[in-house]
């Protein structure tokens, strides 16, 4: 796709930013045209464990044993669940998030870039006294990472509430040989949940492990995933098995893109991934299910969702960070306008996007893009 030699920018800026006012001065609220007075209170639910991230920028490359590396740049963020909750709350839906958080500084400053910065509702989660946040190191560098997480046994009492928020949808991450109560609460009052699935580390690969499997709406696995848990040659062909366990089923396929299968309207798409120079994966995952949850909610086309979670992951992986990293609606107008601006661009290409014309803010709100956004960290007093 010629409109990805718009993704070209300059050396990004290691720098380091206190947390300041929300990431995204541009608000687009994408199910407005829908909603109605009775609406449920939430546009999307979720509940996981949240992480505070730390993340190394700017190295040369990894880290060897018996030595000290030194990193340019370095951030810091609430991650794990949170990185979900917030690539949702930018994409303009309504984020309510059930999770413990420790009663540290870590978790305080979690707990307060969600809420405030990001604005996410945090009723249904609670600060558990004496128990210590989660965290993880991630050192970014040649557009990999590795990571190094600590965290103490989780509370004894789970977050979720035993009956979830009525909410349009909810994002699940299934752990194989599990149930979660709560999925089959949320889909009994009409939510439409949305899953994603971790690594099988029992190696079974069995879709009878996956019991909410059949409470949800759609199954977003990758390609390696989906054939190991259906047996299929291909990705393609996987999709298509993975439909006779949910309605739909939707294959990631790296740098091809994604594919899609809609049972219920026999509709399949495919949509080529955007190619950029990526700094970053860490959350490109969360960042793909916001963007098809937004456009599910919104009534898109099947193709049109798949292209515009495509836009936002390849918009993630150019920034550090996860929750860092997910994009609002100001970096996707701004790369809109960027993309037909450029000389010599794929009209068949461009097309594929147009459906964004009618999104995006006006251009008065829109920042110039590339944009390397700022970096928060934890240290810094505000000035009385």
């Amino acid at each position: 796709m010629t409109a990805s030699n718009a993704f070209a920018g300059e050396e990004p800026e290691y720098r380091e930013f206190t947390v300041g006012a929300p990431h995204c001065p541009a608000h687009v609220d994408p199910l407005a045209a829908l909603r109605v007075p009775d609406d449920p209170p939430w546009d999307v639910y979720l509940t996981g464990t949240v992480f505070l991230d730390i993340i190394f920028t700017g190295l040369d490359s990894a880290p060897v044993r018996g030595t000290e590396s030194w990193a340019r740049g370095m951030g810091s963020s609430p991650g794990g669940v949170a990185n979900m909750a917030t690539a949702l709350a930018r994409l303009g839906l309504k984020t309510s998030l059930a999770a413990a958080f420790g009663d540290d500084h870590y978790g305080e400053y979690c707990w307060d870039a969600l809420a405030r910065g990001e604005g996410i509702d945090l009723a249904l989660s609670r600060t558990v006294p004496g128990w210590h946040s989660p965290v993880t190191v991630s050192m970014a560098y040649e557009g990999e990472r590795t990571m190094v997480s600590h965290g103490h046994e989780p509370p004894p009492e789970e977050p979720a509430p035993d009956c979830p928020p009525r909410a349009r949808a909810a994002v699940a991450s299934l752990t194989p040989g599990s149930s979660a109560p709560w999925v089959a609460q949320a889909a009994r009052k009409g939510t439409r949940v949305f899953a994603d699935v971790g690594w099988d580390e029992t190696g079974a690969w069995d879709l009878a492990g996956l019991p909410d499997l059949k409470h949800c709406e759609a199954f977003l696995p990758n390609a390696e995933e989906a054939k190991r848990y259906t047996g299929a040659g291909c990705p393609r062909e996987a999709a298509h098995a993975l439909t006779a366990h949910v309605p739909v089923a939707v294959v990631t396929l790296g740098s091809e893109g994604a594919y899609a299968v809609d049972r219920r309207t026999g509709e399949a798409a495919e949509v080529p991934a955007i190619a950029v120079e990526a700094l970053d994966p860490t959350g490109a995952g969360d960042v793909f299910v916001a963007g098809f949850v937004t456009g599910t909610l919104a009534g898109w086309p099947l193709a049109d969702r798949l292209a515009f979670a495509g836009l936002t992951a390849a918009l993630s992986v150019q920034e550090f960070g996860g929750s860092l990293s997910a994009p609002g609606w100001s970096e996707i107008g701004a790369w809109w306008r960027k993309v037909r601006s450029v000389p010599g661009q794929d009209p068949a290409a461009l097309e594929r996007y147009a459906f964004l014309a009618g999104l995006v803010p006006p251009e008065e709100q829109v920042r110039p893009w590339p944009l390397r956004r700022a970096v928060p960290t934890i240290g810094f007093r505000r000035s009385a």
